[in-house]
């Protein structure tokens, strides 16, 4: 164990070693953010840039005019599921919902939020530099022959387990970038097909997601035309997570979904290195302040954001400091050090995390395929344990605390992935899931 682990409770250290399932309630919970210049304009900028790349959307990826080039997920209410995953709830109205990002197209995760929005931004400005358009014009103009001629002049690359790669590879090469993404020989073969199938250079490293970044990382600092999208650091990618919120609060209002302190927003999201959820939790917060609880979901070998805020330090504290190995079979979950952009904002704004162990994920993804008719991969399924944990007797206290009634409530499971999986391995998935299911519901 490294001397970092110090900085953590012994007897949460215990806990976490045992890599059994727990609630994690975070004691900094409304302290003050860090100075930044991620501001509530910053989040509008990302989202008028978005709204400006609908048209550029729609002629790169014709699969995208259905949703008007929208990077938008639907939000679905989790009507047989509710009764039978949350019987405990006792809930008289329809209050679950599942944000459908497994089904988002192209990228196919949440990723593509961020991971699109970083490289349209880099496009934008590299094409003004050259006097290709001017500041605040329709983005159309990134697909003209002489914004490919020029892309084609540099590399955008990027360290990943799988789906930030497939939403930064399928952008860049789209626009005429030279797409680079740098994986673990562990990631997933098919990713790695699909991202070559796109013309995607693909080089894979030995050892975990932290050696992928840094092959990233190495390669951009020798080439000075080459963007490296940095998972851990981007501010990018954080904005444009965070401006997908305003359409949920839009969803909600759809849904007739009263949101403010008297009927809370319960927020489950599964984290890998946090940028993501981090982002998404901010942009809640912005729109819905105190009104909004945002929970993280981890994997019992991999909880790095809940090591990180548990140790209440700026020096990174990473899951192998206190003994942790990482492996778990939610692959894009699969992170030892949380981002540290994003974890000082996560301090002040993030109610708790709970931790999945690989066995539930696949309970979670085959209850989810035969209720609700809805396919997921495993780190998706992560979230789904949130309404469990938030009616079970270690929430309690929190609940007295921040003044909230669970039967008011309403809870959002962030699906994250799943729609680009292919067929044979979705049922290796659900065969795992099914076996798990019997073993533990037969009786």
């Amino acid at each position: 164990m490294s001397e970092n682990s110090a900085m953590l409770a012994p007897d949460l250290i215990e806990q976490l070693q045992q890599k059994t399932a727990m609630l994690w309630f975070n004691p900094n919970l409304g302290g003050e953010l860090p100075p930044t210049e991620l501001t509530a304009t910053a989040i509008q900028v990302a989202q008028e840039r978005l709204q400006r790349s609908q048209a550029l959307l729609c002629h790169l990826f014709p699969e995208l005019i259905e949703h008007q080039g929208m990077i938008e997920s639907a939000l679905l209410p989790l009507n047989q599921a509710e009764q039978k995953l949350f019987p405990q709830l006792e809930l008289s109205t329809q209050a679950i919902y599942l944000k459908a990002d497994h089904e988002l197209a192209i990228a196919g995760s949440i990723k593509a939020r961020g991971g699109f929005h970083e490289v349209i931004a880099i496009s934008e400005k590299i094409a003004i530099e050259h006097q290709l358009m001017a500041a605040d014009q329709d983005l159309i103009r990134l697909a003209s022959p002489q914004a490919k001629i020029l892309f084609s002049e540099y590399t955008i690359s990027v360290g990943s387990t799988g789906n930030l790669g497939l939403s930064i590879g399928i952008m860049a090469a789209a626009l005429g970038f030279k797409a680079v993404v740098h994986m673990s020989v562990e990631a997933k073969q098919w990713k790695k097909q699909r991202l070559r199938d796109r013309g995607v250079e693909v080089i894979e490293h030995r050892g975990d997601y932290a050696a992928a970044v840094a092959g990233g990382r190495a390669e951009a600092k020798r080439n000075p035309k080459c963007h490296f999208v940095d998972d851990e650091q981007s501010a990018l990618l954080f904005l444009g997570y965070a401006a997908c919120a305003e359409y949920l609060a839009t969803q909600l209002k759809q849904q007739q979904r009263v949101i403010d302190r008297e009927h809370p927003l319960m927020i489950y999201i599964p984290s890998g290195v946090g940028g993501a959820p981090g982002g998404i939790c901010y942009g809640l917060k912005a729109i819905f302040g105190d009104a909004v609880h945002c929970f993280f979901a981890e994997p019992v070998a991999s909880p790095c954001m809940l090591v990180q805020l548990a140790a209440d330090t700026d020096q990174p504290v990473s899951v192998y400091d206190i003994g942790l190995d990482n492996k778990t079979e939610a692959d894009g979950l699969a992170v030892g050090l949380a981002s540290s952009l994003v974890s000082p904002f996560m301090r002040a704004q993030l109610s708790g995390v709970f931790t999945v162990e690989d066995p539930q994920l696949y309970d979670n993804l085959y209850q989810l395929k035969q209720f609700e008719n809805i396919e997921v991969e495993p780190s998706a399924a992560a979230a789904l344990q949130g309404p469990v944990w938030i009616n079970s007797a270690e929430a309690k206290a929190y609940l007295a605390a921040q003044q909230v009634d669970i039967q008011k409530a309403t809870h959002v499971i962030w699906s994250t992935g799943g729609c680009l999986v292919p067929q044979q391995e979705m049922q290796k998935f659900q065969k795992l899931g099914q076996d798990i299911y019997l073993s533990q519901h037969s009786h």
